[in-house]
């Protein structure tokens, strides 16, 4: 495990922002370039989505997440007759699972929960989590019973249009191990890509394995406090190279998500940038100093939550909260399904 933690002293309760429950996208728009970017470089703009081809130029690298998502929510019940909710964190080895466990009380060590017909052992506990024993490869599993695993601020269950939304255009079935889209990327129709790439910019991917942790509110008086969660990343030497030969010619990487941006500023975050392939516990708040990428596309993003306080890292402080000001008043939609906003790197 690859451990990197940014120590700065600054309350949680900064991070806060009234964010009404109407403004929160339950449903995804029709076409997926159609939602509104709220565009910051020397000003604030705003734009639809397929609007963002007019902000490259040629030699240009923009830089996507091909993560897919594993169908991680699964129904059973205890041998009792208990109902209960499994949401996957991460496929273990042996057949074994991490997972969260929604029921009346929790499962004892040794318990069996049963998903049609098939049984799952509880074998023990990990912090809040629990590890479970399939007869079966998990993934296997996954895919035949899971749901979709929509978010919780999400209040309603998965439908069928949840399959192919719930995902992006580019997404690598080899790299299906994540339990949360990389949602910044879902605004990208195919032809949008095309249109990008035919302007000269160079499309490059990496993978960050997207855990439910992206979820978990920091709860610490203090953001210092906070225990960020691990997410399984690879940055191939190949995107390294192309990342410092665009900084040799001054041209601009943009990374599309904030899960792309962890994984990219873990591969450089030592002094000289490599290939980054583990787990990274970097946790990005103001302070951090940004080495690979110049801008950022993201979404709207929870109140007090790591997301945000990445976001107000690279754009800064009063920046972010001008923004989402804004973004309130202007009634963009919020979080997975909402709108997007793209954003320069604060200078310093």
């Amino acid at each position: 495990l690859t451990s990197f933690k940014i120590i700065f002293f600054m309350k949680t309760e900064e991070f806060n922002y009234h964010l009404p429950e109407e403004l929160i996208a339950n449903y995804p728009l029709e076409n997926r370039a159609n939602s509104k970017l709220l565009v910051f470089e020397n000003n604030i703009e705003h734009k639809k989505f397929y609007e963002i081809q007019n902000y490259f130029e040629a030699d240009d690298l923009l830089i996507l997440n091909e993560t897919s998502v594993i169908p991680a929510r699964i129904f059973g019940k205890k041998e009792t007759g208990g109902q209960v909710e499994i949401f996957l964190e991460r496929i273990l080895d042996d057949k074994k699972i991490l997972v969260q466990i929604g029921s009346s009380r929790s499962p004892k060590t040794g318990s069996v929960i049963i998903v049609n017909d098939n049984k799952l052992t509880v074998e023990g506990r990990q912090g809040s989590f629990y590890i479970l024993k399939l007869d079966q490869e998990p993934l296997d599993f996954f895919n035949e019973y899971g749901h979709v695993p929509l978010p919780p601020y999400i209040k309603r269950a998965d439908e069928e249009l949840d399959k192919s939304r719930y995902a992006t255009v580019y997404e690598n079935k080899n790299f299906q191990d994540s339990v949360a889209a990389p949602t910044a990327g879902l605004h990208f129709t195919s032809d949008l890509l095309d249109i990008i790439k035919n302007a000269g910019v160079e499309i490059l991917k990496v993978n960050l394995s997207v855990g439910a942790g992206t979820f978990q509110p920091v709860k610490a008086e203090n953001i210092k406090d906070h225990k960020i969660h691990s997410e399984y990343a690879h940055v191939s030497d190949y995107v390294v190279s192309k990342i410092l030969d665009a900084k040799t010619k001054g041209k601009k990487v943009t990374a599309v998500g904030t899960t792309v941006t962890r994984a990219l500023e873990s591969a450089f975050f030592n002094r000289n940038p490599s290939e980054f392939k583990g787990y990274t516990e970097l946790y990005i708040t103001p302070g951090f100093s940004f080495k690979a990428i110049d801008r950022l596309i993201t979404n709207f993003h929870l109140p007090k939550s790591s997301l945000l306080m990445l976001v107000a890292a690279f754009v800064g402080m009063e920046e972010m909260k001008d923004l989402y000001n804004h973004a309130v008043e202007n009634r963009y939609r919020f979080l997975s399904y909402g709108d997007a906003m793209m954003v320069n790197k604060k200078n310093v």
